[in-house]
């Protein structure tokens, strides 16, 4: 089926509320681990995956990390403002980061009929956490508004990065189905413990189960890691309305892979690359249709993927081998003197779509009717359902905070 025509209705089932993990458990490796390979389902724990894992595969993790991505501003009135960061805007997020006056960022905004200031500014708010914080003289105010968000400009004072000021500001996103307010657990959970590159608005959770323990069991199979930078938006959550995917826009999002990580993935593809979390299989898989735009245009300047690109021009080459595909890309990296792939990828993982790189993916259990669910089914076909079935009447936690599950992709 070409994915334009699925019905996301055809991709839902009943998730109970008690099924949403609202807290993690007390310690990360103890959840519990569902795994599925050649149609067989198996209940483990997730500090013993690496029984599971084939010996001298390369795992591939999302490094990124979550940033205080939800700002409050309390008005004269008492009404509450809310300004959640997507992305910045028209610039990069390094740059932007560590900005130390001004910067510009897209936005949604809670409350945003109730904004009628010119400029809003931060006196020294509740944190919802910890007391009272620091406000650095923020002020923002609107620049622009578009359909679905709107360009906000950030002022402070003080010698600090804006990546700091969120620090002291804001407030840990998280996810619009944990329905409580953000508490002190959260600063530390809501994070993987390998995250160093700041931009985030959401967790990769698929890693959040990851421990040094882990890490050291997975040594003793001679399981390799490698890194990956992909920036999760908040469209991650954006649920699909349209009744069939041609008229659902997938969420682009930033991702960032240096030479020395595509040559890793080069020289690992006949151990088995893995991927954690679906942020990182997108990011795998996207690399290779970079390598196949770059072998159709030589002379291209922009690695975007689009939406729909790889089931259409870019398909006339999807028998390249993922060698080919990967050192294409590198070529072409080191002809335009780049060290590392930055741009942003679309792409729309759903059923029948033929995965290049990647062999299996660690990923938790995902919302009915989303485009996660579309990639975990385009993974393992119709036993998604038969995974899902098992996972709640076997009291498996669902969604951010859940539990975790290794799926080997069929075929």
């Amino acid at each position: 089926m070409q994915p334009k025509n699925i019905s996301i209705k055809d991709f839902t089932y009943e998730l109970p509320d008690e099924k949403i993990a609202l807290h993690p458990l007390e310690v990360r490796d103890a959840s519990k681990l569902l795994v599925y390979k050649n149609g067989i389902v198996k209940e483990a724990t997730f500090k013993n995956i690496h029984q599971y894992l084939p010996a001298n595969s390369l795992l591939v993790f999302n490094n990124t990390k979550v940033i205080k991505a939800r700002v409050l501003f309390t008005k004269p009135t008492g009404g509450i403002i809310e300004i959640f960061l997507l992305e910045p805007y028209r610039a990069d997020y390094t740059g932007t980061l560590a900005a130390t006056k001004k910067c510009q960022w897209k936005c949604m905004i809670g409350g945003a009929s109730k904004w009628k200031e010119k400029e809003l500014v931060m006196g020294y708010p509740q944190d919802p956490v910890g007391g009272l914080k620091k406000s650095y003289g923020l002020r923002v105010r609107l620049v622009e508004k578009f359909s679905d968000a709107y360009v906000v400009e950030f002022n402070w004072e003080g010698n600090i990065s804006f990546a700091e000021l969120l620090e002291h500001t804001g407030n840990i996103p998280l996810p619009p189905y944990i329905k409580r307010k953000v508490n002190e657990e959260d600063k530390e959970r809501y994070q993987t413990i390998y995250a160093v590159q700041d931009g985030s608005v959401a967790a990769p959770t698929a890693g959040l189960h990851f421990t040094e323990q882990v890490f050291e069991n997975l040594k003793t199979k001679n399981i390799q890691e490698d890194f990956v930078t992909l920036h999760v938006g908040a469209g991650t959550f954006k649920p699909v309305k349209a009744d069939t995917m041609e008229a659902h826009e997938m969420h682009a999002e930033w991702i960032e892979v240096s030479i020395e990580t595509i040559e890793q993935f080069i020289a690992n593809i006949d151990h088995g690359i893995i991927a954690v979390g679906t942020t990182s299989l997108r990011t795998i898989e996207s690399l290779y249709w970079m390598g196949i735009k770059v072998l159709l245009h030589p002379g291209l300047k922009e690695l975007l993927i689009k939406q729909w690109e790889v089931y259409e021009e870019l398909a006339q080459l999807e028998n390249t081998s993922p060698k080919q595909a990967l050192e294409a890309l590198i070529n072409w990296l080191k002809k335009n003197n780049l060290p590392k792939i930055f741009t942003q990828t679309q792409i729309l993982i759903a059923p029948d779509y033929k995965f290049k790189i990647a062999k299996a993916i660690i990923t938790n259990f995902h919302q009915p009717q989303s485009t996660l669910l579309l990639l975990v089914a385009a993974a393992v076909g119709n036993d998604w359902k038969k995974i899902y079935d098992y996972a709640l009447e076997n009291n498996y936690r669902f969604l951010s905070y859940g539990d975790g599950s290794l799926l080997f992709i069929n075929g």
